[in-house]
């Protein structure tokens, strides 16, 4: 009996042992907290990085640096991030994402010493450009690995797909990385266990091979040059949840006919911008949790296909810049749809149908822009109380807004731009307005209150309309405005000064062409970050603030067509951004004088002085310092506007003048190089400097007071399109190099004094007579008075005596009725003898050479009168 209480007692005291200890947290391995912290040690925190990043889930999380608190006192168990075995105390998972680190990661890391590491998650680091080392494969146990966002570049080592284990694998990066054809097949067919793969952005350029996990529930390759055809079997994954094929423009689509084994569990379905081959099937009918579908810029035609209308849990729908046309129907089945863009069709009819439809009470956004939709916007719509976003931009909607539209409690963004949209903008119930774009309509009336006090307003266009009155001083309430665009309105009185000063964040300020007046009464604040200002075609008075020194980032000042009395502001030439600098049509005034600086205008494209009173000499020093106009833009053939990232809502227009036009608003390309100084009252001669600007389109110097020769340097101009120097007092040659310009579409040196022989072949064989005109010492090509080497040879005393000629018109006509009264005697002579003497073959050929003879002196004759 006591053998067996004692063998009870020393049982139950190896329980409680056991108990005890397993109860008892282990220590991280020395070696382990060593190595941790000297990868903390390698980097430095960066607290301006990533303050938000996004999880594997996509929700936003803040970030923060873990390993500031990473020290020797405490076990690393403890770490923030640091996960230990709850046995062994070996480090088993590292969760450093959104940790602020910055600087190299070395191939021969002390990470890579956790050899028991399960889960591992840099991502959303920066890493400056370091390579994946080949060591990652060496985490044998490894189910979980995120590299993403964290600024690796180069190619993704095919040691990675050692790791056997991995259920999630997540290397995403801007186009900084790679992975070969051979390591993508590699990688696929080897992690048979892979869960969730996500490659987004790598540059695989390789088809999809079709031996891969079956355990696929998440499939995202967006963006990653896949081409060939995608393998069938990927829609029978039984498990497939999310499958993102965005951005592969290559790859070829292929949707099963039948039934796919994944039908009961995809939600999401994102083949954006990919090559679908063929209709979409009935197939599609089948996917009953189906939540996002994406299939837009895939070139599908037709009518709305009708297998979509079945997908009864849809929430958001993009079948946007596709080729889908005809009505837009009723679709009464989608209950659950937050989100519906069919905008960039040819869709057309009205919109009667919203109406009617009162089963879109989730719905939150509707795109229906840029299509052929025709008629009103039906007044009597109740079931899209919850909409936050509308587009139906560009297409021909007319009539009044309705007035449901202005209640809509919750609206964000409302874009209604490029219809003929009448009558007046009326109060917004909505406090939550982020953009509104209601330009090019024929809408009338005042700016309402209510856009002048949203508290988040950022965009507010409505230009081209016809909006009258004056503009508030309450516009200064508009706190977080970027971009306010009023231009071609009827908008009258004076700028309020408020509207720079008070908005930090204003970076696009148009109210150009309407009938403002007054001063330019405004500081623009240092720290500002204004890109455009045109306050063209107005009545604006005063000079040039010279607080607009402060807009270091100004791209567009277009100050033209108002009554801006003032000398030239050089200062702006400190603007090192800036591109587009128009102050045509003021009474600016005075010499263009010369600062010595040759780092001003540095990047301007487009200089237009012109019909003002400037006067002196050409401004040489500028002219030389026009770096941009010294290279010829290498897009030529694909050229491209000049933007910013606002462009989708609004481009940079100017006024320009090119090959004898004026064209207003137009948009600018960033080949475009201009300069325009005429209507001035410029003296002296051409700078020869002027060849060096080589990237120049379009030249006019035109109605100044011009003296010497054309140089010869303007030869190099190669691209050259446009040259006018008419109306000066330029004498010389033509330089006959200037033929050698091939681009040179309209030419005018008309009104100078310019003699000698014009330029021949080439373009010059295509220029009119008009372009040279009122010179009347020209010569050649297509003016009547040739030069020598031309098809009729004129002598020098040839010009003499037809200048005797034009002199005295009574001697040349009376020349003229003698020589036709000696002709008429000869000739009635001739007759009588030949007729008499049986030759009228050879009276009729002398007849007819008589009669050349006679229209030809009449005609030159008609030449000189």
């Amino acid at each position: 009996m006591g053998c067996v209480k004692l063998v009870f007692f020393m049982l139950y005291v190896f329980l409680f042992q056991l108990v005890s200890s397993s109860s008892l947290p282990h220590l991280c391995p020395e070696d382990q907290a060593l190595a941790l912290l000297q990868f903390k040690n390698l980097f430095t925190v960066n607290p301006n990085a990533f303050h938000y990043c996004p999880d594997i889930t996509g929700r936003e999380i803040q970030s923060y640096p873990r390993t500031l608190s990473w020290n020797k006192s405490t076990s690393c168990c403890s770490w923030d991030g640091v996960h230990c075995d709850e046995t062994t105390g070996q480090v088993i998972a590292l969760d450093l994402r959104c940790s602020q680190l910055q600087g190299k990661f070395h191939s021969n890391s002390s990470l890579f010493q956790l050899s028991n590491l399960k889960r591992l998650d840099l991502s959303n680091n920066n890493f400056i450009g370091s390579l994946i080392s080949p060591k990652f494969g060496e985490f044998s146990d490894l189910t979980h690995l995120d590299l993403s966002d964290s600024s690796f570049t180069g190619v993704i080592p095919s040691e990675i797909s050692h790791l056997s284990k991995l259920h999630v694998l997540r290397i995403i990066d801007l186009n900084e990385l790679s992975l070969g054809p051979h390591n993508f097949e590699l990688l696929l067919k080897n992690l048979t266990q892979l869960r969730k793969l996500n490659l987004d952005s790598v540059n695989i350029s390789s088809t999809i091979p079709s031996n891969f996990s079956s355990h696929l529930t998440t499939l995202q390759l967006s963006g990653t040059e896949l081409h060939g055809i995608l393998p069938e079997r990927v829609f029978h994954l039984s498990d497939l949840e999310f499958l993102y094929l965005s951005g592969n423009p290559k790859l070829t689509v292929r949707f099963p006919t039948t039934k796919w084994n994944s039908s009961a569990s995809l939600m999401k379905l994102y083949v954006d911008s990919v090559n679908i081959a063929d209709r979409i099937p009935e197939s599609f009918s089948h996917l009953t949790s189906l939540h996002e579908l994406d299939m837009g810029y895939t070139n599908l035609s037709g009518p709305i296909p009708k297998p979509l209308w079945n997908l009864t849990n849809i929430e958001s729908l993009f079948l946007d810049e596709n080729h889908l046309e005809g009505p837009i129907p009723q679709l009464p089945r989608f209950e659950k749809l937050n989100d519906l863009s069919l905008g960039y069709n040819n869709l057309d009819g009205g919109l009667e149908f919203l109406s009617s439809n009162r089963s879109w009470t989730q719905l939150k956004g509707l795109d229906f822009s840029s299509n052929y939709l025709t008629g009103p916007i039906p007044s009597n719509v109740s079931g899209l109380r919850n909409l936050q976003s509308l587009h139906l931009s560009s297409n021909h909607l007319n009539g009044s807004i309705p007035f449901w539209i202005f209640s809509l409690p919750s609206l964000i963004v409302l874009d209604l731009s490029n219809n003929t949209f009448s009558g007046k903008i009326q109060e917004f119930k909505s406090k939550t307005l982020s953009t509104v774009t209601l330009k090019q309509n024929k809408l009338k009336g005042r700016i309402p209150n209510s856009l002048l006090n949203q508290k988040n307003l950022q965009l507010l266009l409505l230009s081209h309309n016809n909006i009258s009155g004056h503009i508030s001083s309450a516009i200064c309430n508009l706190k977080t405005l970027i971009l306010l665009d009023l231009g071609s309105n009827n908008l009258e009185g004076t700028i309020p000064q408020c509207v720079v000063e008070r908005n930090e964040y204003l970076s696009h300020l148009d109210l150009s062409n309407n009938r403002l007046s007054g001063t330019i009464n405004t500081t623009f604040s240092v720290g500002n970050i204004l890109r455009v200002i045109s306050l063209h075609g107005n009545k604006l008075t005063g000079k040039v603030p010279r607080s607009m020194i402060n807009c270091k980032y100004l791209t567009l000042l277009d100050l033209g067509n108002n009554m801006l009395n003032d000398t030239f502001p050089n200062w702006l030439g400190y603007l090192s951004h800036l591109k587009i600098l128009s102050l045509r049509s003021n009474k600016l005034h005075g010499p263009i004088k010369s600062s010595g600086n040759t780092n001003l205008f540095m990047g301007l494209q487009i200089l237009d002085l012109s019909s003002n009173g400037f006067s002196g000499n050409l401004p040489e020093s500028i002219l030389g310092n026009l770096q941009a106009m010294k290279k010829i833009d290498e897009s030529t053939r694909t050229p491209e506007y000049i933007s910013d990232p606002y462009d989708f809502y609004y481009n940079y227009l100017t006024t320009i003048s090119t090959k004898g036009q004026d064209y207003d608003s137009v948009r600018i390309f960033n080949s475009n190089m201009i300069i325009n100084l005429s209507k001035n009252r410029f003296e002296g001669h051409i700078p020869s400097i002027i060849g060096d600007l080589v990237g120049l389109r379009t030249l006019n110097l035109s109605h100044n007071a011009l003296e010497g020769h054309i140089p010869a340097s303007l030869q190099n101009l190669s691209v050259l399109e446009s040259l006018d120097l008419s109306s000066n007092k330029i004498s010389g040659e033509i330089p006959q190099q200037l033929a050698s310009l091939t681009f040179l579409e309209v030419l005018n040196l008309s009104h100078n004094h310019l003699v000698g022989c014009i330029p021949k072949g080439k373009q010059f064989d295509t220029f009119l007579n008009s372009s040279y005109q009122g010179n009347d010492g020209l010569r050649g090509f297509p003016l009547s008075k040739l030069c020598g080497g031309d098809d009729q040879v004129t002598t020098p005393a040839e010009l003499d005596q037809e200048d005797e000629e034009e002199d005295s018109p009574m001697i040349s006509w009376q020349g003229v009725l003698m020589g036709y009264g000696c002709g008429l005697v000869i000739g009635l002579s001739v007759i009588y003898i030949m007729w008499s003497t049986q030759y009228p073959a050879l009276f009729s050929r002398m007849d007819l050479k008589l009669e050349h003879i006679i229209t030809t002196r009449m005609k030159k004759h008609k030449k000189r009168y």
